[in-house]
């Protein structure tokens, strides 16, 4: 029943969070700054992370096909179709679920706390709205751009993995890439950020909305989110799989 409850809020919250915004000049202000701080401020590690494991990726394909019948051009097609129909969309967005995900807890939570949300609501504003809207609508608009630049730097960093241990050719692994390119996987993978960052803003947003204590709270309110968010994107990560690509 607990989780029924939790599930229960979530959704009233929600409703809350979709109405329309009293103030267009604070909200367009506010969403400025959501997008430098859960978009821009990801950047540098989604493109760190999705370069070498793009080259692990490749590495790791050219050791497993050593048999002189399978052609090496496989190493391009199989690092491609991993990077963009898992890896960038799923693994990034777990990615984003730890690091912004406790940031959106952590921010909400302390004002929680320390009774400014409560402050904002005498003051007869929707906390929520004001809250919880543009978080929302920066994930939504900036996490896909994120997931492109990581199916680039990823195949990117195959490339250079090729280069630097001469495990295959070059050529062989551009061709691999341009093998049977099907635009409808850039697609999926976009339609399966865009459900990831909603699930990336709106549960942390619910655990440090709700959150209950001191500091010591908002510290596992926190934690909680990030779990939370993580098994939510791998369940919803097998429906979409099966809805999209079934």
């Amino acid at each position: 029943m607990n989780y029924l409850e939790h599930i229960g809020k979530y959704f009233i919250m929600l409703k809350q969070v979709f109405k329309k915004p009293q103030r267009w000049s604070v909200f367009r202000e506010t969403l400025f700054r959501e997008i430098e701080d859960l978009g821009l401020k990801s950047i540098g590690i989604i493109a760190f992370i999705s370069f070498f494991v793009g080259g692990v990726v490749a590495i790791q394909t050219a050791l497993n096909v050593d048999s002189p019948f399978i052609p090496k051009y496989l190493i391009g097609f199989a690092t491609k179709r991993g990077l963009i129909l898992e890896f960038a969309p799923t693994f990034m967005s777990i990615i984003l679920a730890g690091k912004v995900g406790s940031f959106i807890t952590s921010s909400i939570g302390t004002m929680r706390v320390t009774e400014q949300i409560d402050a904002l609501e005498v003051m007869g504003i929707n906390s929520l709205n004001y809250l919880v809207l543009p978080k929302i609508i920066a994930a939504l608009t900036f996490y896909p751009l994120l997931v492109l630049l990581a199916m680039f730097l990823g195949i990117l960093g195959g490339y250079y993995a090729g280069l630097l241990t001469d495990l295959f050719f070059s050529e062989d692994y551009i061709y691999g890439i341009q093998l049977e390119f099907n635009p409808y996987f850039i697609k999926y993978a976009v339609i399966k950020t865009i459900v990831f960052a909603f699930v990336i803003a709106t549960v942390p947003a619910y655990h440090g909305y709700y959150v209950k204590g001191g500091s010591l709270e908002v510290g596992r309110a926190s934690t909680q989110a990030v779990v939370w968010s993580s098994i939510v994107i791998i369940l919803l990560n097998y429906f979409l799989t099966q809805m999209l690509l079934g």
